[in-house]
């Protein structure tokens, strides 16, 4: 939702601008962390200027288009308004379009640069934002598109892995979901009726299973309506509440094969956000703490602001307050606290974040090996199962003949 906010900084100067954000709560922590005082907060009325719109919203594609074009404008010596207009005219995706619009629209009334994409956090990320706000005062912002397209084209191949490795188990599980609900809502209840209109006496499995069908096809809706009760605010709890989110994680760390993918994806975005943000030139401390933020996995998240807090902000080296968290691998505490003594942390951390990416790939090909059988034996075990419970009663009637 897009909210329209007038805002005073410590000095007094007004400011008034829009942001697409979730609820009002999100627009209020956004504005104490630009250390802004609000006025007034209320819904921008009839206006479809978001990132996210009934047009659609900002994909990754998107940014990486975004990016690497204004990289490549910067660099051929075209000024920021210019190369926004000429992406306004060449864009035809009305969200980007707005966006854009809306970026002329703070550079002609002499905002900064960043402060637009800062208005739109649940499309660019708190690093995104950072490292422009960075680039911008540093004057570097055509080495900083460059970099973020970079990151932004590293992360659309990795994700491009992930869905291609779980297409096929996701393809075999409709197809086991769809072939039982075939089976017991349409086959089952039928054949159950025909032996019980013979007068045979199946054996127990046998009536079992056709019980089971009976009574599924007999309540179908009933049992749909209670499934969807409660899959969809389950759903809910798990996505959009911070217990939710706590419990699904505190899961996932603990599964077998998934808790290594997991681990090894949480080191990998901190690896590649907190290096960007150093080479950018953030003060460390703040640099942690951005990265806190954009990190998925609460526990590691968690350790990364005890860094910050705990261990960073009272004196500590990067390597002393790492090695007091046990979240992380060995190898990870080691390699930080050996490149900071070095000078050659943020390399050693790009390094770190390629390393993790390919075992990211790897871990990935592992549970999707691990998925294919299982699933496939899932298939034969319910298939199975009703194909016996069909057979023996068959033979029972062909045997009286």
């Amino acid at each position: 939702m897009l909210y329209h906010y007038l805002a005073a900084d410590k000095t007094g100067r007004l400011m008034e601008a829009d942001l697409d954000a979730d609820n009002l709560a999100q627009v209020l922590q956004h504005l104490a962390g630009e250390d802004l005082r609000p006025i007034t907060v209320k819904p921008a009325a009839g206006t479809v200027r978001g990132a996210r719109s009934f047009f659609g919203r900002i994909r990754l594609t998107d940014k990486i288009f975004l990016t690497k074009y204004l990289s490549l404008m910067l660099r051929v010596g075209t000024d920021l308004l210019s190369a926004i207009n000429i992406l306004i005219a060449d864009f035809d995706k009305a969200a980007m379009k707005n966006f854009l619009i809306e970026v002329r629209e703070n550079l002609s009334h002499g905002r900064p640069f960043h402060e637009t994409f800062a208005h739109h956090p649940k499309t660019f990320s708190p690093v995104f934002v950072n490292l422009v706000k960075a680039a911008e005062a540093s004057g570097n912002l055509q080495q900083t598109f460059d970099d973020l397209s970079g990151a932004l084209e590293r992360e659309a191949e990795l994700r491009g892995h992930i869905r291609a490795a779980l297409i096929y188990p996701i393809i075999l599980l409709v197809a086991a979901l769809l072939v039982f609900i075939f089976l017991v809502t349409f086959a089952l209840p039928r054949i159950a009726q025909v032996f019980l209109e013979s007068g045979i006496n199946p054996p127990i499995f046998s009536r079992v299973v056709f019980g089971i069908g009976l009574f599924v096809n007999d309540n179908f809706l009933v049992l749909s309506i209670i499934f969807l009760s409660l899959a969809i605010p389950g759903a809910l709890f798990v996505f959009r509440t911070h217990m939710g989110r706590h419990m699904m994680d505190r899961l996932i760390s603990h599964l077998p094969i998934i808790k290594r993918l997991y681990r090894d994806i949480a080191v990998q975005q901190f690896a590649t956000t907190f290096s960007s943000l150093l080479k950018a030139g953030l003060p460390i401390i703040q640099a942690m703490r951005i990265t806190a933020e954009v990190i998925g996995a609460e526990e590691f998240r968690v350790a990364l602001m005890r860094i910050a807090d705990e261990g960073l902000s009272k004196g500590l080296t990067v390597g002393e307050a790492f090695k007091r968290e046990t979240v992380f691998p060995k190898v990870v505490t080691n390699l930080v606290a050996i490149s900071e003594k070095a000078g050659h942390l943020d390399d050693v951390l790009r390094t770190l974040a390629d390393f993790y990416a390919s075992n990211i790939d790897a871990n990935v090909r592992t549970l999707v090996a691990f998925l294919e059988p299982a699933l496939l034996l899932m298939m034969g075990v319910i298939v199975g199962t009703i194909a016996l419970a069909i057979i023996v009663p068959i033979y029972q009637l062909t045997a009286q003949f």
